[in-house]
Parts: C-alpha cells; structure tokens; sequence
C-alpha cells in the first residue's frame, strides 16, 4: 500500500508542477497542465495519457527516451495505476484493523464504493473510449470522506437490540448515554490515518465533522 500510494502521490506533485506539455489527441498538438508551463493552481491538471498509445501499457521503459515518455503522457497512466492498487489495499488494511479491533466489518464494505467509483472513473472509463482520460476526481473524493464518516460511526454504534433488529433503532432521540463506543472509534482512526489523530474526544470529534462537511465542497469541486 505505502510503496504504491507514495510513487502516485510523488508523481503526481511532480507532474503538476514540472511536466511538460503532453500530445493528448495524438495530432501533435502538446497540451500543457504544469504549473511551470503556464497554469495555476485552478487551471493545472495531470494531462491524460495520449490517445495515440491508446490503452497500451506504457511504462517508462516502452518509450525511447524519457522525453517521448513525457510528451506521450506516460506520468498520467502512471499514476492512476498505482494509485489503483494503493486505494485496494487500503481498503484490506481497513478490514484487517476492523477484524482485530473486534468491530464490524462494515468500514471496509462503505469504503468499497468509492474504490468502485475510482476503477470506473481511471480504468473501465478509458477502456470504454479506447483511451485514458480524466475522471471526475472529485466525486471520488467526496464518496471517500462520505463512507469514512459514515461508516466508523456506524461500525463502533454500541449495540441496544437484539440481533435480530437494527442497530439504529437502540437510540432515544435526547437519551444521555454515548450512542457509539469512542474507544474503539478513537483506536482505528488513529491507526489508520495518524496516531494523534484521536488524541481527545474534542479532537476526534471535531475531525469527524471535518470529514462530514469536507465532502459537500470535494463534490462540488468534482462536478
């Protein structure tokens, strides 16, 4: 996950900074996205592998020279690849935190649907027109925070039913008891982003409105 998840992120940042244009229609007419080519923060983008290679696998080594690599977008198909993997086994190492911290497994189930969206958006997507091209990246970030949110709080909701009910249907509207164990919800946020990311309850909490209101303005970054 970390090898796969840091070769995407360093491309990128590299990329969107430095790379030069890129042919993406294949008509010899260079595109540009970095910022040293002219774009800014809002107007740069990852240029799209060209559709001159098509849906060829195109690492660094099928091009004559770095310069043919980057003129044909080879740091774009690079990046979604990787990036692919990484977000899969992210998605196993939620599981793995779930089964050993004795929670339900439905963090990993949540987070199954914005990985679906990244592999229609970056890879079935282009399969379909023949070539890669850019996704709406954005609705795939605000599907992320949504089943992060949702799904840790649903995952550590402290039973009052029985199994044969719904978990929800414990709370009282106003009751004071914690609807959610905290312990176990302060445990696998800190594994899984950073340890002192849950080191209160002001802290924790104030981070789970963060991811619940960050979606609204990712997703509308995306459309």
């Amino acid at each position: 996950m970390i090898p796969t998840l840091l070769t995407a992120t360093s491309v990128f940042i590299i990329a969107f900074i430095a790379a030069p244009p890129v042919d993406i229609d294949g008509i010899r007419e260079p595109v540009s996205g970095s910022l040293l080519y002219g774009n800014n923060i809002i107007s740069g983008a990852i240029i799209p592998t060209s559709a001159a290679i098509g849906l060829h696998f195109y690492p660094i080594w099928e091009a004559a020279s770095v310069d043919e690599w980057l003129y044909n977008g080879g740091p774009y198909e690079l990046i979604v690849l990787h990036f692919l993997l990484g977000v899969a086994c992210y998605m196993g190492r939620e599981w793995e935190l779930s089964f050993r911290l004795g929670m339900r497994p439905w963090i990993a189930v949540a987070y199954s649907a914005p990985v679906a969206a990244a592999t229609a958006v970056f890879l079935i997507y282009p399969i379909g027109q023949g070539s890669f091209s850019d996704g709406v990246a954005g609705v795939f970030g605000g599907s992320l925070f949504s089943a992060m949110h949702g799904s840790l709080v649903t995952s550590s909701l402290i039973r009052e039913t029985t199994e044969n009910e719904s978990a929800n249907e414990g709370y009282r509207f106003g009751q004071e008891e914690e609807t959610y164990n905290i312990v176990a919800a302060h445990g696998y946020f800190g594994r899984l982003i950073f340890q002192y990311a849950s080191f209160n309850n002001s802290f924790f909490t104030f981070l789970l409105g963060c991811l619940a209101c960050s979606r609204y303005l990712v997703h509308c970054f995306g459309y």
